[in-house]
């Protein structure tokens, strides 16, 4: 029995690293309602959200205050947060359509070109953000998944980590329109 023990322990360590395989964008294909990028950020959107650690400690809460414009294949947003403490900030991304579900876009804080497709109703958004910490400015690397609830509400999770390590999670909703009731 003891000889079985190392192999029944390999088998349990391979299972368990198979189930933790992420979430493939192709399994939302077809989901609806479908997400238009340009057309869901056209205009005025607020986005209620929150950061925290991997233990779940809340960091911060944030509302962001989103204008956004679009010019043939080009959405222009403006983005004015503010957070809890009083910090505010401001973040203007430049993004690109390069092909059917397909984008690029840029930052001032972004580290090169942020990637995102979108498949149905879920887009994967991945960047580098410079963020200044501890009198330092760190590269941070985020993987957002957002999420088409209906035509006014879109949901957001973004994970963030350094060297491949989680530091920590964002949840954001944002209300298209959100001057008028639900």
């Amino acid at each position: 029995m003891t000889h079985l023990l190392p192999r029944l322990l390999l088998l349990v360590a391979l299972f368990g690293l198979a189930s933790c395989s992420h979430q493939r964008l192709d399994d939302y294909a077809g989901t609806t309602p479908a997400l238009d990028l340009f057309a869901y950020f056209e205009g005025h959107t607020r986005g209620y959200g929150l950061v925290q650690e991997t233990d779940g400690t809340l960091m911060r809460r944030f509302v962001v205050d989103i204008t956004g414009t679009v010019a043939g294949d080009t959405l222009t947003l403006d983005e004015q947060f503010v957070y809890d403490d009083g910090e505010r900030q401001q973040r203007i991304w430049t993004i690109r359509r390069v092909g059917p579900g397909d984008y690029r876009g840029t930052a001032g804080d972004v580290v090169g070109e942020a990637t995102g497709r979108v498949q149905g109703a879920a887009l994967n958004w991945r960047y580098t953000l410079r963020l200044p910490a501890r009198g330092r400015v760190w590269e941070i690397a985020f993987d957002d998944w957002m999420y088409l609830q209906d035509q006014r509400v879109l949901a957001n999770t973004a994970r963030f980590s350094k060297f491949g390590v989680d530091l920590g999670t964002v949840t954001l909703f944002f209300v298209r329109d959100p001057d008028r009731p639900l």
